[in-house]
């Protein structure tokens, strides 16, 4: 049966936007198959740093002939409802049929052939494609996320004649950026496709790059006697990243080990989308990272190993400084800080709500057999750590350097978790704090989410939960 390969070539996509690219573009040309009476055997996307890609497998050469019987307004109805029915069927009065009372159109549509049906399609997804962000370039009026450069468009091994905003359609693209070839390929096929991609130092599919970076990053930590630590997240993200993913260890000074271990962690993480790596006999973060090169380097990447742990040094003498600083001035000290910062514009500050938790915990404490005392101390040192510098530079760490800070200044243990974790649970895969202390802090933060925001109608919709009631929610049954 005849295949259809469909490639969508732009400068570099955005990692954070590929998969779901990938998710619609399957989805927009599938129903759009389907409304044209088309139904692929096989349909598959792939995503990569500057190209889509799709292949359908199994579709006909040519749509068959369809038939449909339309029902339309009663026999003596207004004329304008009459002509309106028949504008829409492609019909004249003398073609109608009456049946009880009621005119239907028997509508015969002969098929077309499939590669000018496909043709439609695509110039419709690539003129509503969904990005997030997009842009126009040149003299042009297509938005894409990125300059489009190419298409490859072939049914059943012939180019299918396209053309959008003067970018024509061909049998042609091209490999990696540094490690190619440099020239341009044809390609027939998606079979020698994928190949010829490889070839030129592209790996087509996501997954296949994913396992490239885990079997290469495994490899390198059990010759040094380091573990890898995982996280799928900056997996999905780096193999956005790279067409040729290869890992490259690198070390750390060893001096930064002193600072909390998610504190190094963020710093790699976000910044340079570097993977930690742990001491599998202590179980703690070792003086060293793995990072994800697009290249081959010839001299094995030390040179970028080098130039990374620089880049690395930096980052974290910028959180050392953080570090040290925020622990000049107590949680308490910062309460003040607090007035000046609006948590929204019809709920006023944060100091504000921090008075509404620590009132609610109060009422909450006995309920789950917490102390009184501590809840509300937790309750009033919750926010503290949102007036430092290390979360003003890393805000995904609100909570955990409350609790880091709070333990530095001798705080009780059973508090010092409390302010940690009352965020939590964060995600259906985050656990629940199960000590009372932290479960009477969690819930009146969640209590005070969902009645405030309630209580100005800022309420979910079907399509929109901005301050995450829903999460909030189901938090606090959990």
């Amino acid at each position: 049966m005849p295949q259809l390969l469909i490639e969508l070539f732009s400068e570099e996509i955005p990692a954070r936007m590929q998969v779901q690219a990938a998710r619609d573009f399957d989805r927009m040309v599938r129903e759009r198959l389907a409304a044209e009476g088309l139904l692929p055997e096989g349909l598959k996307t792939f995503s990569g740093p500057r190209r889509l890609t799709l292949i359908a497998e199994g579709l006909p050469i040519a749509q068959g002939d369809r038939h449909e019987d339309r029902k339309g307004p009663r026999v003596g109805a207004p004329d304008a409802a009459i002509e309106g029915f028949l504008r829409s069927t492609g019909l004249t009065r003398d073609k109608l049929v009456e049946k009880d009372g009621v005119w239907f159109a028997h509508i015969h549509r002969a098929g077309r052939p499939t590669a000018e049906i496909v043709a439609e399609i695509l110039d419709q997804v690539i003129r509503s494609f969904p990005w997030p962000k997009s842009m126009t370039w040149g003299r042009g009026t297509l938005r894409w996320v990125r300059p489009l450069k190419r298409i490859v468009f072939i049914f059943n091994g012939e180019v299918v004649p396209f053309s959008i905003d003067g970018i024509e359609s061909g049998d042609v693209t091209e490999g990696h950026r540094f490690m190619g070839s440099g020239k341009p390929f044809k390609v027939k096929d998606f079979d020698s496709y994928r190949d010829k991609l490889a070839a030129h130092f592209v790996i087509l599919d996501p997954e296949e790059r994913k396992d490239r970076i885990m079997d290469g990053a495994r490899t390198l930590c059990f010759a040094r006697n380091l573990e890898l630590v995982d996280d799928d997240g900056l997996l999905d993200e780096v193999a956005g990243l790279a067409e040729w993913p290869t890992p490259i260890l690198g070390d750390m000074d060893p001096d930064f080990l002193d600072l909390p271990p998610e504190v190094i962690r963020t710093s790699m993480r976000t910044h340079q989308k570097y993977f930690a790596v742990s001491d599998p006999a202590s179980g703690k973060l070792a003086p060293h990272f793995l990072t994800v090169a697009n290249i081959e380097a010839a001299d094995g990447g030390k040179e970028i190993a080098r130039g990374n742990g620089k880049v690395l040094s930096a980052r974290l003498k910028d959180a050392r400084f953080f570090w040290d600083e925020d622990r000049k001035v107590t949680l308490e000290q910062r309460l003040e800080k607090l007035s000046g910062v609006t948590f929204h514009a019809k709920l006023g500050t944060l100091a504000e709500r921090v008075e509404r938790l620590e009132i609610l915990a109060g009422a909450i404490a006995p309920r789950v057999g917490a102390d009184v005392s501590k809840a509300v101390l937790a309750a009033r040192l919750s926010k503290a750590d949102l007036a430092t510098g290390m979360v003003g530079e890393f805000p995904e760490l609100q909570g955990l350097m409350g609790g880091y800070y709070a333990r530095e200044e001798k705080i009780s243990p059973v508090v010092a978790d409390a302010i940690r974790d009352h965020y939590r649970p964060v995600g259906a895969s985050d656990e629940a704090p199960d000590t009372p202390v932290t479960m009477a802090v969690a819930i009146a933060e969640k209590l005070d989410t969902l009645t405030a925001f309630f209580a100005i109608d800022e309420k979910p919709t079907g399509s929109r939960d901005p301050y995450a009631l829903r999460r909030a929610a189901l938090g606090v049954i959990r």
